[in-house]
């Protein structure tokens, strides 16, 4: 089970407390965690080096869906490139550089996948 993000006071609009006992706030949030097909997803593979000790990533961003399927798509990678990862705020950090490697999973799982920067 995923953790639930903590909410902070940006997240209600600046809604704080209503004295209207019918009022139902709408929470934006849940709409945009419906998965969206495969095929529409528009996905990123770079390889990052920052911030990483001089390790190499591959880093996989533009993923739109719920965090459960975020790790079930970081584990199916990570399983299939023999190697560890991460999946967090929205991006799958694969250890290691496996572009070609993922963009072809990606493909064949019916992800719009494209290689970015250098």
């Amino acid at each position: 089970m995923a953790k639930d993000k903590k909410k902070i006071i940006n997240d209600f609009g600046g809604i704080m407390y209503s004295t209207d006992p019918s009022f139902v706030y709408n929470d934006e949030t849940a709409a945009t965690n419906e998965s969206t097909p495969n095929s529409q997803q528009d996905l990123r593979v770079t390889l990052d080096k920052k911030n990483r000790g001089g390790k190499a990533v591959t880093l996989i961003t533009g993923f739109k869906g719920g965090d459960e399927k975020l790790v079930e798509l970081a584990k199916m990678l990570k399983t299939k490139c023999g190697v560890g990862g991460a999946a967090k705020d929205g991006e799958i950090l694969i250890q290691g550089d496996f572009r070609d490697k993922v963009i072809l999973i990606l493909q064949k799982e019916g992800y719009k996948a494209k290689k970015s920067g250098g």
